[in-house]
């Protein structure tokens, strides 16, 4: 019997694998035999979870012709493969991934490290920021002075309960988009609203456009869900969305959904005007295409002349085009489980429906710190002690970088958590890996973006600064050095710090 679940092509293998462009060699460097190259690559993918484990991965033929190498090359780099424990084959079921006992599965999104890793490995993974104090606390003891009536209750409110929808509703209204609270349910999480989304409205197959690059965990939901992503690509730099391009893909591959960050895009910061906004929703009405619009980032503008644009919900305020996604996560705590749609009420009902088969409601408690952060003025005053804190961040870290990598390039966004940092032709895949050898986790370029796309680049977020962004620099800067000495799958090891 089989031990793959999952196959990969030719084709598709050999994009993944011609993205991983490497610096030229410079004089005396010696260049690895083209097997080993190969082997290298299929390795890389493999530990990043570009290429699942249990992947049947194409036969020697097909690859090789895909590649334009001998077939030779490929049977020898299979051989490797095996010899390392990340493949296994057997005659007449072909060759799957593995990874070698003892090693922990690769993950496929950025999930955060666990806090006993923290000690020996700086985070830059996951950008999420500890806990507003004493916010958290405050929320939480309101919460628990609201909870005896609905304890009183059956618990399960499939649309959220009534005074956060409300009060959700109110907070839309005051920043001029009428709502109602039938226009509003709340959810677990961004992702739990985006994936409720994704379910209703593209089966499998159907097309998502995406923005290249994009939110690595929101790509893989997608691809896990069977959509298929059509990627369109931001402008350079913070400029953001190039509306020619979303026009004409919105106009020729007719995607039943259109994925977007308008607000400090992760990864790239960018923020989107009241024009590219408008035109946006024009783009997408005219095609019939539903555009979820994430919000997750819109309260966390940092510097204080920014000037916040209208919501993209503004330019659909009836909700039949734009889908709103709203959470707590990224402006208070990622451990505050609430997200919200916004959306027309027959949309908000389809998805209440669906909801039975699925996790039939959020929590009541956290339901409760929220309402009660909205109600007293605390949210407010904790996402000004959220700003505060990524904009101290921001710079240490942009310092940091600055001084220990001057050749990495990027710009400085206004907004949001995240960096996007081109590291002057180094792949982001090599970097990811070194980075874990020396005690540094970041996240290559390619996972934000689709079939390889963005080898060149890694996301640098904000969680850090001070002394620990000091020390995330020269740790990158080490990773840097083994990978221009062509020796990422070796180096020193983890050191511990303590802040």
């Amino acid at each position: 019997m089989a031990q793959w679940t999952s196959a990969v092509g030719a084709a598709q293998l050999a994009r993944l694998l011609n993205s991983q462009q490497e610096r030229p060699a410079g004089p005396g460097t010696r260049r690895p035999p083209a097997y080993r190259a190969l082997a290298d690559g299929i390795r890389l993918l493999v530990l990043e979870g570009r290429v699942p484990v249990a992947a049947r991965l194409p036969a020697e033929r097909e690859l090789a012709l895909s590649l334009t190498v001998s077939r030779t090359t490929v049977a020898a780099a299979y051989e490797a493969l095996r010899s390392e424990g990340f493949l296994e084959s057997r005659r007449g079921a072909g060759s799957w991934t593995a990874v070698p006992a003892g090693n922990p599965l690769p993950a496929r999104g950025l999930e955060p490290l666990p806090p006993e890793t923290l000690g020996s490995m700086i985070d830059l993974g996951c950008a999420a920021l500890p806990a507003p104090e004493p916010w958290l606390t405050r929320a939480v003891q309101g919460a628990l002075e609201e909870l005896p009536p609905y304890a009183h209750t059956h618990g399960d409110y499939p649309a959220g309960l009534p005074a956060l929808r409300s009060m959700i509703a109110e907070r839309y209204t005051a920043r001029g988009i009428p709502t109602m609270p039938e226009q509003i349910m709340v959810t677990t999480g961004a992702m739990g609203a985006i994936d409720a989304i994704c379910h209703l409205f593209a089966g499998r197959g159907e097309r998502i456009a995406v923005e290249s690059p994009s939110y690595a965990n929101i790509l893989q939901l997608m691809r896990e869900a069977g959509a298929r992503l059509v990627p369109v690509a931001m402008a350079e730099g913070l400029t953001g969305w190039d509306m020619d391009r979303w026009r004409q893909v919105l106009r020729d591959a007719a995607p039943r959904i259109a994925y977007v960050v308008a607000d400090f895009h992760n990864p790239t910061g960018a923020l989107a005007d009241e024009d590219q906004r408008r035109r946006l929703v024009d783009a997408a009405r005219s095609a019939g295409t539903v555009l979820i619009a994430d919000e997750t980032m819109s309260e966390l503008w940092l510097d204080p002349d920014v000037r916040m644009p209208r919501p993209v919900c503004a330019f659909d305020p009836a909700g039949s085009t734009v889908v709103t996604v709203g959470s707590a996560s990224k402006a208070f705590w990622a451990g505050m489980r609430i997200g919200w749609v916004r959306a027309a009420p027959d949309v908000i009902r389809s998805l209440v429906a669906a909801r039975a088969y699925a996790d039939l409601g959020t929590p009541v408690l956290e339901q409760l710190a929220v309402n009660w952060l909205f109600g007293t003025g605390g949210w407010e005053q904790a996402v000004e002690v959220r700003r505060e804190q990524a904009r101290e961040n921001r710079d240490e870290l942009v310092a940091a970088v600055r001084r220990e990598l001057p050749e990495w390039e990027f710009e400085v966004p206004r907004g949001g958590l995240t960096l996007w940092v081109r590291t002057g032709g180094l792949s982001g895949s090599r970097l990811a890996e070194a980075g874990e050898r020396v005690g540094v986790r970041v996240p290559s370029g390619p996972r934000f973006g689709v079939d390889g796309a963005f080898e060149g680049y890694v996301r640098l977020p904000f969680t850090v600064g001070g002394a620990v962004a000091e020390e995330a620099a020269v740790r990158l800067a080490a990773a840097a050095r083994i990978v221009e000495e062509g020796g990422a799958g070796a180096g020193e090891a983890p050191r511990t710090f303590v802040a």
